[in-house]
């Protein structure tokens, strides 16, 4: 099912199989302390794997494969921990992938090799606190002094944020540039760097035990070899990266959806009233089945734009749609776990209501609904011009 070729299917099953014993064991106790102890740990574990580099050639220590195989492993370590797979994609795809498509052959040699093996954590900065949604008037400045540059501001709600080695961050190069996107500039920021510091950490709704945090910079001096692309078109890097940014982080939700099938589908069968099993019932029946047809269209709106996007057919409204349809399904679904599992499902005893916080940051995350409807509708717009 799925079309998955033999190949892809044995990596699910690795993926699943690596997931479930050495991450779902320890979903429940990461959620309640918000922390997980042996993220490192497990994050080199990854890099044995070989998950970290997915998109990235054997030269650079990845796997050489494609955005299909991406989501593939996303999807099996949201269905264990929807935090720990946040963090994940933030290390894998924002900052990896971002660094291998836009690095300099430097670059990729300097840093690609320890955030593949899992050695080193890797973030990516680009929003602040006055800069969600309208990214481009961002306020973080990057000075230019003889051969570096000077890094003053904040950044805010960055996965990965009080662990990250390496951090791919945007900041205001030119601040008198005709438009406020034509004079930002992407740079590599390693951790330990005089002048910078982690601020608050982020106590979250859910995603709970992915680290978040501000990040501040203070006279932060960054070396002009760390700048990544051109000087002032930082946004092209940027944009061009959310596509797949969205692409691949669209496969967290279809992981959580799963996560709540597999706990709801379980239980109604176990659970009895008036005699029988309560999944027995039409009413529970109709949910189950509601459940699994949204999930199959999900999985399957998903999987066909990875094809897609493998194939070289990059579509901006449908790396944006598909996260906006599965991340709303997966908020839904979860509220539908929680009320097949009754009472159950309202306590902290049960997972569900971790389901349901986790699945809500997809609405939120890279690009708001709002926004994703809007990348859709503009170029709808433009087909008909």
């Amino acid at each position: 099912m799925y079309g998955l070729t033999e190949e892809q299917q044995e990596l699910r099953k690795a993926a699943f199989n690596f997931a479930q014993k050495e991450l779902a064991p320890q979903a429940h106790e990461i959620d309640k302390a918000n922390h997980f102890p042996g993220f490192r740990d497990f994050w080199k574990k990854l890099g044995d794997m070989g998950f970290m580099g997915v998109t990235v050639p054997g030269e650079y220590g990845g796997l050489g494969a494609g955005y299909l195989e991406h989501c593939i492993i996303q999807e099996e370590l949201s269905r264990a921990s929807g935090s720990i797979a946040l963090s994940y994609g933030a290390h894998s795809n924002l900052c990896i992938n971002q660094i291998y498509r836009n690095g300099t052959e430097e670059q990729r040699k300097k840093y690609l090799p320890k955030l593949i093996s899992g050695e080193h954590v890797g973030a990516l900065a680009m929003s602040e606190t006055g800069s969600g949604s309208d990214v481009a008037s961002m306020k973080l400045t990057a000075k230019k002094q003889g051969d570096h540059y000077l890094l003053n501001g904040t950044k805010f709600w960055i996965t990965n944020g009080p662990l990250a080695d390496v951090l791919f961050v945007y900041a205001r190069t030119n601040p008198d540039a005709d438009k406020p996107q034509h004079g930002i500039t992407a740079f590599i920021i390693e951790k330990g760097t005089p002048g910078f510091s982690i601020g608050q950490q982020l106590d979250k709704l859910g995603m709970r035990g992915s680290p978040t945090a501000e990040l501040i910079f203070e006279d932060c001096k960054i070396p002009e070899e760390n700048v990544v692309g051109e000087l002032n078109k930082g946004m092209y890097v940027l944009m061009s990266g959310l596509d797949y940014e969205r692409l691949v982080l669209a496969a967290g939700p279809v992981g959580i959806m799963q996560s709540c099938c597999d706990t709801a589908f379980d239980y109604v069968h176990q659970r009895k009233q008036f005699g029988q099993p309560i999944g027995t019932f039409q009413l529970m029946q109709g949910k189950i089945a509601d459940m699994y047809t949204t999930l199959s269209a999900c999985r399957s709106y998903l999987y066909n734009t990875a094809r897609a996007v493998d194939q070289g057919h990059i579509l901006s409204k449908d790396c944006a749609g598909v996260i906006l349809y599965c991340a709303e399904k997966a908020t839904q679904m979860a509220v539908d776990a929680i009320q097949c599992l009754g009472g159950n499902g309202y306590i902290n005893d049960y997972p569900t209501g971790r389901y349901l916080r986790d699945a809500k940051l997809y609405e939120i995350g890279a690009g708001t609904s709002e926004i994703r409807r809007l990348i859709i509708g503009r170029t709808l717009n433009q087909e008909y011009k």
